[in-house]
This record gives structure tokens, sequence and C-alpha cells, in this order.
């Protein structure tokens, strides 16, 4: 599998559900790939990319973006309120917003800052004790509490349980999104993002099918 195989396999999915080329946005899951393999992706010339954690990202796209302009990262992974200034500095969007707390601090740093990337919601569509995000039931009311923050709220994000159906997940997600009046759906993934695409997808976020396999870090 390569980029372009992903490019190809979207914009197909983008046809058969009838939506226009180019309304998915493909994000390049960095998180534990080598520079070298981040980088021939970023020759090919996209520029979307995923990272899990801040460390990492602060680690890895300060210097690749003084080479490569144009770069839109995304924070996909969970995020602690003493990572929230580094990451609002270096990201262009935050998918793991999930909890009062991690509101509140994103809205007075983005009242400090002046400016604030785009936010998602992460919702626990399979209410899952061990996963982040806002269970469904209390979506509405935290996409309301946000929006009373003035953030920057454009979707919802979500990661379905391994061995459930996404896209039972996936229209859960896009049943809510609709009612709030909110148009990202971050969800799908290398293994069901054409699912998920058909089910509204704005944003896939796909890894190991781009870049290879995952290298092991020893963690």
């Amino acid at each position: 599998m390569s980029l372009q195989d992903i490019k190809d396999r979207i914009a197909k999915a983008e046809a058969a559900a009838g939506r226009s080329l180019g309304s998915v946005t493909l994000i390049a899951v960095s998180k534990v790939q080598p520079n070298d393999r981040v980088e021939a992706v970023l020759e090919q010339g996209h520029r979307c990319f995923g990272e899990n954690r801040v460390q990492e990202a602060a680690a890895k796209w300060p210097a690749f973006r003084e080479r490569f302009p144009g770069i839109d990262l995304h924070l996909i992974g969970p995020l602690q309120t003493n990572k929230a200034r580094q990451a609002m500095e270096l990201c262009n969007a935050i998918h793991s917003v999930d909890r009062p707390k991690l509101a509140k601090t994103l809205a007075r740093l983005a009242q400090e800052i002046g400016t604030c990337p785009d936010l998602f919601i992460q919702v626990n569509t399979g209410e899952e004790p061990q996963k982040a995000g806002v269970l469904p039931a209390e979506a509405d009311a935290f996409i309301g509490e946000c929006r009373g923050l003035d953030l920057p709220v454009r979707g919802l994000m979500c990661i379905p349980p391994v061995h459930e159906e996404p896209a039972l997940h996936f229209a859960l997600l896009a049943k809510i999104a609709a009612r709030n009046g909110l148009q990202g759906l971050s969800m799908g993934m290398s293994g069901d993002f054409e699912t998920a695409i058909a089910l509204g997808a704005t944003h896939v976020r796909v890894g190991s099918a781009i870049f290879g396999e995952r290298v092991k870090t020893g963690e």
C-alpha cells in the first residue's frame, strides 16, 4: 500500500457515496514513524499529518515546517492540560477535546494567545471505561459548554471498539454531529475508512497503510 493507493481509495469511496472529490481530508498518522518515512510522504506533496503525543510532535515538526511549507498538523491523541499550550502553538487542529477541565484550559489559553486551533470533541461511542471521550448521552451538553466558552468546535471524533462493527459507531457520531449543527466528522482508520466515508467522514486517520507498520519504541 502507498500514499497514492490510499488517495485513490478515498476518491473511489467519495464517488460511491455521491460526495464531491476532495471532500475528505486524509490525515497521515505519523506517530512513532521514523523521520525518513515521514519525509518520503512530505516529498510526495502530502501536508496533513496526525500525531498522538505533543512531545513527539514538538521533536519532529518544527524542523519539517522549515523545509516544507503548508504543513497541517493534527493532534489525534489524548491531551493533558499541562501540554495544552504547547499543543495549541504546534497544531492546526486538536481532535481529542474530551472533558470540561481541558475545554476551560483551551479557552483561557486562546484568550492569552489570541488564536485557537480547530477543535474536535472526542465521543466515546462504545462507552469503553478505558477510552477517552465524552459519553454519547453527555455529548450535546458538552458541545454546548464548549460553544459557551467561544471555542472553535468544528466537529466530533471517535475511535470505535476494536471488536464491534464500526459502521454503528460512525452512524452514531454523525447523528450527534447533525443535531448539533457540526460539519466535521473525524472517523475511520486504515481498516475502515471507506465505511466511514460512506457515513459522512470529513477526516480519516490512516497510518500503517501509508507508512508501513509502526516501529517499536520499547514502550
